[in-house]
């Protein structure tokens, strides 16, 4: 384990709240944080009393942020999800994490699943991972978005009071008032940084269409109360106006998707401050694998995806990026890939931003449940050490970050290397 002070000499560092590059720079790194950030003294590895990493000729970014994230069923197939032991589940998921890490994502905002064992053991360092924003079970109504419950699982009942899904953690079913609060402070309970609802029809899930609005007004608000009360947010996915509008009324402060929406609703949005947390979802090579009754719905959804970032920039609404990557192996190998594909609507240097300081932003919602106190997403002074270093500049060449694997020659997370080797 790293016990002197890192350092990163003589590298371009990118500057993610500017959206520029700044340098050449020395980066000292002490105790999990970023010590110093001074003009380089032009020396390089070597020359320093602690381990160094000559950073000639490389960029030094802040840790990237996927802020739609589900660590438990990123790689897995969905069917081996609903039906597998969930000691297999949560073994794929914990080399999934290492994998994430590997890529260079540091942190992720994880927006439904059973995740609170797999962060624990993260964040006492007996497994490697990014730092987790938890969710914990995502909140759906009868039929919902969330509702992945087998045929033979309804009535409710038929085999006990909970569904599979609902023991494990990876779902709660909640139909009323009542049962929405509870579900709500149950996930507060466990450890939840941000709280997840299902407001409108889904791709993935199979008993929904995707134009339907899930919970009303009253549902919605118990949870936003809770959440309130709690010192933090929820957050819904939904695609539709109306649903995007019931959960801005109820006192939602985020929208997952929204690939369906109108102008006239991207505008309240930006009168109201709400963050809007977009995925680049296209009819391309990281196509989600559906079932085929599921594929008119996803065609329906990414018909959408253009005019939606198009309505996003033009009415200047806080976006953040995530992936919400699921059920596909291959595809979670993609997570910089699909960041990269942002440059159909943003310039690189956008891009970045969007992934570190904006994405950081949105996780600072989480108030007095933000698990990880400090700030992310910068390369400054007092901020916490999450960084990658690139071996070229990202910005000139945006495909760098889709080939981690060659192109990130050092990791470090909370101060400490978890790729590359320093002289």
């Amino acid at each position: 384990m790293q016990t002197h002070d890192l350092r990163i000499a003589n590298v371009n560092v990118f500057d993610s709240v500017d959206a520029r590059i700044t340098g050449p720079l020395d980066v000292t790194l002490r105790g999990g944080l970023i010590a110093t950030v001074t003009p380089s003294t032009g020396n390089g590895a070597g020359t320093s009393s602690g381990p160094t990493l000559d950073g000639t000729g490389k960029t030094l970014l802040p840790g990237l942020i996927d802020a739609h994230w589900h660590a438990a069923f990123t790689t897995i197939p969905a069917i081996e999800a609903q039906v597998s032991e969930i000691g297999y589940v949560i073994a794929k998921a914990v080399v999934s994490a290492e994998e994430t890490l590997s890529r260079g994502f540091t942190t992720v905002r994880d927006l439904g699943g059973p995740v609170f064992g797999i962060k624990q053991a993260i964040d006492e360092g007996a497994i490697l991972g990014p730092r987790i924003f938890p969710a914990g079970a995502f909140i759906s109504q009868s039929g919902g978005h969330g509702d992945f419950r087998l045929p033979n699982e309804v009535p409710r009942g038929i085999c006990g009071h909970l569904s599979y899904t609902e023991i494990v953690g990876a779902a709660v079913i909640a139909d009323g008032e009542a049962e929405v609060l509870r579900g709500a402070r149950e996930v507060l309970r466990r450890g939840a940084s941000q709280v997840k609802l299902m407001a409108g029809g889904g791709v993935a899930s199979p008993y929904d269409p995707l134009d339907v609005s899930q919970f009303t007004y009253a549902e919605m608000r118990a949870a936003v109360e809770a959440a309130e009360n709690w010192g933090t947010y929820v957050t819904v996915h939904a695609y539709t106006p109306r649903a995007i509008r019931t959960a801005v009324a109820a006192g939602v402060r985020c929208i997952e998707h929204g690939q369906l929406i109108d102008e006239e609703t991207v505008e309240m949005l930006a009168e109201k401050d709400i963050w809007w947390c977009l995925q680049p979802f296209l009819d391309d090579e990281d196509a989600t694998p559906l079932p085929p009754a599921n594929i008119p719905k996803f065609k329906q959804m990414v018909a959408g995806t253009d005019r939606a970032y198009e309505l996003a920039i033009k009415h200047n609404v806080k976006i953040a990026f995530g992936t919400d990557t699921l059920f596909d192996a291959h595809l979670a190998t993609r997570q910089g890939a699909q960041l990269a594909k942002l440059t159909r609507w943003f310039k690189p240097a956008e891009v970045l931003q969007q992934a570190t300081f904006h994405n950081a932003q949105l996780l600072a919602m989480s108030g007095p449940r933000n698990p990880y106190p400090g700030r992310l997403g910068v390369v400054d002074e007092g901020a916490l050490a999450d960084l990658i270093l690139v071996d070229g500049d990202p910005v000139a060449d945006i495909s760098l970050i889709a080939r981690p694997a060659e192109a990130f020659t050092a990791i470090v997370k909370d101060g400490r290397l978890v790729k590359g080797s320093t002289a």
